[in-house]
Protein backbone atom coordinates (compact mmCIF):
# COMPACT_ATOMS: atom_id res chain seq x y z
CA UNK A 1 0.00 0.00 0.00
CA UNK A 2 1.38 3.33 -1.11
CA UNK A 3 1.60 6.62 1.27
CA UNK A 4 -1.21 8.17 -0.64
CA UNK A 5 -3.77 5.20 0.30
CA UNK A 6 -2.71 4.97 3.66
CA UNK A 7 -3.53 8.49 4.10
CA UNK A 8 -7.06 8.11 2.93
CA UNK A 9 -7.49 5.12 4.65
CA UNK A 10 -6.31 6.64 7.87
CA UNK A 11 -8.96 9.89 6.46
CA UNK A 12 -11.89 7.49 6.29
CA UNK A 13 -11.21 5.99 9.37
CA UNK A 14 -10.70 9.05 11.26
CA UNK A 15 -14.02 10.54 10.05
CA UNK A 16 -15.88 7.21 11.33
CA UNK A 17 -14.51 7.02 14.69
CA UNK A 18 -15.09 10.79 15.18
CA UNK A 19 -18.98 10.15 14.33
CA UNK A 20 -19.31 6.82 16.05
CA UNK A 21 -20.65 7.07 19.54
CA UNK A 22 -19.86 3.36 19.83
CA UNK A 23 -16.37 1.89 19.17
CA UNK A 24 -16.13 -1.99 20.00
CA UNK A 25 -12.72 -3.74 19.22
CA UNK A 26 -12.40 -7.31 18.47
CA UNK A 27 -10.09 -9.76 17.71
CA UNK A 28 -11.77 -11.91 14.66
CA UNK A 29 -8.59 -15.00 14.89
CA UNK A 30 -9.79 -17.60 13.53
CA UNK A 31 -12.83 -16.04 12.06
CA UNK A 32 -13.15 -17.49 8.08
CA UNK A 33 -13.64 -14.77 5.38
CA UNK A 34 -17.10 -16.01 5.10
CA UNK A 35 -18.35 -15.77 8.14
CA UNK A 36 -16.56 -12.34 8.28
CA UNK A 37 -18.39 -11.35 5.41
CA UNK A 38 -21.88 -12.28 7.55
CA UNK A 39 -20.86 -10.49 10.06
CA UNK A 40 -19.98 -7.30 8.24
CA UNK A 41 -23.87 -7.66 6.98
CA UNK A 42 -25.40 -8.00 9.87
CA UNK A 43 -23.78 -4.73 11.13
CA UNK A 44 -24.73 -3.50 7.75
CA UNK A 45 -28.29 -4.23 8.26
CA UNK A 46 -28.24 -2.87 11.78
CA UNK A 47 -27.00 0.22 10.47
CA UNK A 48 -23.31 0.01 11.67
CA UNK A 49 -19.92 -1.00 10.36
CA UNK A 50 -17.22 -3.59 11.17
CA UNK A 51 -14.23 -2.51 9.65
CA UNK A 52 -10.89 -4.09 9.53
CA UNK A 53 -7.56 -2.54 9.78
CA UNK A 54 -3.71 -3.11 10.23
CA UNK A 55 -3.03 -1.80 13.53
CA UNK A 56 -0.60 1.00 12.57
CA UNK A 57 -3.38 2.61 10.45
CA UNK A 58 -5.91 2.35 12.98
CA UNK A 59 -3.82 3.57 16.05
CA UNK A 60 -3.13 7.15 13.91
CA UNK A 61 -6.71 7.23 13.20
CA UNK A 62 -7.33 6.78 16.66
CA UNK A 63 -4.91 9.47 17.52
CA UNK A 64 -6.28 11.88 14.89
CA UNK A 65 -9.47 11.54 15.79
CA UNK A 66 -8.68 11.77 19.87
CA UNK A 67 -9.92 8.64 20.73
CA UNK A 68 -7.67 7.62 24.08
CA UNK A 69 -7.88 4.43 26.02
CA UNK A 70 -7.54 1.68 22.97
CA UNK A 71 -3.89 1.83 21.97
CA UNK A 72 -3.38 -0.98 24.44
CA UNK A 73 -5.50 -2.87 22.51
CA UNK A 74 -4.24 -2.99 18.85
CA UNK A 75 -2.23 -6.26 19.28
CA UNK A 76 -2.77 -9.17 16.67
CA UNK A 77 -5.70 -9.32 13.94
CA UNK A 78 -8.39 -6.58 15.34
CA UNK A 79 -11.44 -5.00 13.78
CA UNK A 80 -13.81 -1.68 15.37
CA UNK A 81 -17.14 -1.47 15.44
CA UNK A 82 -18.43 1.95 14.64
CA UNK A 83 -22.57 2.64 15.40
CA UNK A 84 -23.23 5.90 15.77
CA UNK A 85 -26.55 5.20 18.09
CA UNK A 86 -27.54 1.89 19.66
CA UNK A 87 -24.59 0.22 21.60
CA UNK A 88 -26.84 -2.37 23.01
CA UNK A 89 -28.02 -3.59 19.51
CA UNK A 90 -24.33 -4.07 18.34
CA UNK A 91 -23.41 -5.43 21.45
CA UNK A 92 -26.30 -8.05 20.15
CA UNK A 93 -24.81 -9.20 17.37
CA UNK A 94 -21.47 -9.80 18.84
CA UNK A 95 -22.81 -12.10 21.68
CA UNK A 96 -25.02 -13.85 18.80
CA UNK A 97 -21.98 -13.84 16.65
CA UNK A 98 -20.14 -15.00 19.00
CA UNK A 99 -22.25 -18.00 20.56
CA UNK A 100 -22.73 -19.18 16.53
CA UNK A 101 -18.84 -19.28 15.38
CA UNK A 102 -17.05 -18.65 19.20
CA UNK A 103 -15.60 -15.42 17.43
CA UNK A 104 -14.96 -12.66 16.98
CA UNK A 105 -13.55 -11.73 20.92
CA UNK A 106 -14.72 -7.96 22.48
CA UNK A 107 -11.10 -6.93 23.52
CA UNK A 108 -12.72 -3.37 24.54
CA UNK A 109 -14.72 -0.40 23.34
CA UNK A 110 -15.60 3.55 23.89
CA UNK A 111 -19.42 4.24 24.62
CA UNK A 112 -20.22 7.60 24.72
CA UNK A 113 -16.84 8.57 25.12
CA UNK A 114 -16.31 6.21 28.60
CA UNK A 115 -14.07 3.39 28.05
CA UNK A 116 -16.16 -0.27 28.36
CA UNK A 117 -14.44 -3.75 29.22
CA UNK A 118 -15.37 -6.69 27.48
CA UNK A 119 -17.79 -7.79 29.92
CA UNK A 120 -19.66 -4.55 30.08
CA UNK A 121 -20.10 -4.84 26.36
CA UNK A 122 -21.37 -8.50 27.24
CA UNK A 123 -23.53 -7.33 29.66
CA UNK A 124 -24.99 -4.70 27.52
CA UNK A 125 -25.98 -7.11 24.98
CA UNK A 126 -28.55 -8.82 27.31
CA UNK A 127 -30.48 -5.29 28.21
CA UNK A 128 -33.64 -5.40 26.04
CA UNK A 129 -33.42 -3.50 22.57
CA UNK A 130 -34.16 0.13 22.34
CA UNK A 131 -37.49 -0.59 20.83
CA UNK A 132 -38.40 -2.87 23.93
CA UNK A 133 -37.22 -0.44 26.04
CA UNK A 134 -39.52 2.25 24.50
CA UNK A 135 -42.31 -0.58 24.54
CA UNK A 136 -42.07 -0.49 27.87
CA UNK A 137 -41.99 2.62 28.89
CA UNK A 138 -45.28 3.29 26.97
CA UNK A 139 -46.92 0.68 28.47
CA UNK A 140 -45.88 2.16 32.30
CA UNK A 141 -47.49 5.73 30.96
CA UNK A 142 -50.20 3.98 29.59
CA UNK A 143 -51.75 1.61 32.82
CA UNK A 144 -52.95 4.95 34.85
CA UNK A 145 -54.40 6.42 32.22
CA UNK A 146 -56.44 3.43 31.02
CA UNK A 147 -57.32 3.17 34.64
CA UNK A 148 -58.36 7.12 35.13
CA UNK A 149 -60.39 6.55 31.48
CA UNK A 150 -62.18 3.48 33.64
CA UNK A 151 -63.23 5.04 36.33
CA UNK A 152 -64.56 8.16 34.99
CA UNK A 153 -66.10 5.78 31.95
CA UNK A 154 -67.65 3.82 35.00
CA UNK A 155 -68.61 7.27 36.83
CA UNK A 156 -70.36 8.26 33.66
CA UNK A 157 -72.71 4.88 33.36
CA UNK A 158 -73.32 5.42 36.58
CA UNK A 159 -74.68 8.83 36.19
CA UNK A 160 -76.55 7.47 32.89
CA UNK A 161 -78.40 4.92 35.15
CA UNK A 162 -79.42 7.87 37.76
CA UNK A 163 -80.72 9.42 35.17
CA UNK A 164 -82.12 7.07 33.96
CA UNK A 165 -83.59 5.88 37.11
CA UNK A 166 -85.12 9.46 37.76
CA UNK A 167 -86.75 9.09 34.43
CA UNK A 168 -88.38 6.50 34.56
CA UNK A 169 -89.45 7.37 38.33
CA UNK A 170 -91.52 10.93 36.69
CA UNK A 171 -92.83 8.93 33.82
CA UNK A 172 -94.34 6.67 36.76
CA UNK A 173 -95.48 9.58 38.94
CA UNK A 174 -97.14 11.31 35.95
Amino acid sequence: MNRTTKSELVAGLTGKLARASTIYVTDFTGLKVKNLTELRRRFRRAGMEYVVVKNTLALRALQEASVPGLEGTMKGPTAFVLAERDPVGAAKILAEFEKEFQRPTVKAGRLEGRPVTATEVAQLATLPSREQLLGQVGGALQAPLSALVGALNGLLYQMVGALEALREQRTDAA
